[in-house]
């Protein structure tokens, strides 16, 4: 995947095509959440930047992740580094988690993350990419869900993935095709029996899927 290519699908870079789609998104999550301005908010596996870059401003965002990050400077965003699955980050008035359920590493910590959710807040918006969308949304290859998993990690260590400029060796390629897991309508409203489903279709076509709840 060249550089421009992946210009045009950076989620973080305003204008790209993964940008745009995230931005349309956005627009439905509002209208479900329009006192967002008064929450205080905990998002699962987010990044300080992608509030920033698509302009959304609740009272307060708590940020967790894995992966260290400095500390912003809006005043209004903390990160926090921590497993999303852990849980004990206390009580908000919404959570919020952007593609984050297809890499959390099986059921048994899909099910922990939906508790974490369950206990942290009454709303929350969740969402992940569309197990059935007919292209794979990190490595930007038709089917490539749906191969074998060896086939994958050979596509992995030849065809970049969104988020690098190298090549993985074969060990990495392994840890990268295992650790990421699409997900479907039914496992969804599984995990979220208590939540409502909303799909984003460009074009007609499930891209995403998202389990919500508010306070209506």
């Amino acid at each position: 995947m060249n550089k421009t290519i992946a210009r045009i699908i950076d989620p973080d870079h305003a204008g790209s095509l993964t940008h745009h789609f995230r931005q349309q998104r956005n627009e439905q999550f509002k209208l479900q959440f329009p006192g967002l301005a008064d929450m205080h908010v905990l998002d699962l596996g987010g990044t300080a930047i992608s509030w920033q870059v698509l302009g959304l401003r609740p009272r307060s965002v708590t940020v967790v992740n894995l992966e260290h990050a400095a500390d912003p400077a809006e005043p209004w965003i903390k990160v926090v580094r921590g497993d999303a699955c852990d849980g004990g980050f206390g009580s908000y008035d919404l959570v919020f988690s952007n593609s984050l359920m297809e890499h959390l590493g099986g059921h048994a910590r899909r099910q922990k993350f939906a508790e974490v959710v369950h206990e942290s807040a009454d709303c929350w918006w969740v969402q992940t990419p569309y197990r059935y969308f007919p292209v794979e949304p990190h490595w930007i290859f038709p089917g490539f869900q749906f191969l074998p998993f060896l086939t994958r990690v050979m596509i992995c260590r030849h065809w970049r993935t969104l988020h690098r400029a190298d090549r993985p060796g074969m060990a990495e390629a392994i840890e990268l095709v295992a650790s990421t897991e699409l997900i479907s309508a039914s496992e969804m409203r599984a995990y979220f029996p208590d939540g409502r489903i909303w799909f984003e279709r460009p074009a007609g076509i499930p891209k995403s899927i998202v389990a919500f709840r508010n306070a209506t």
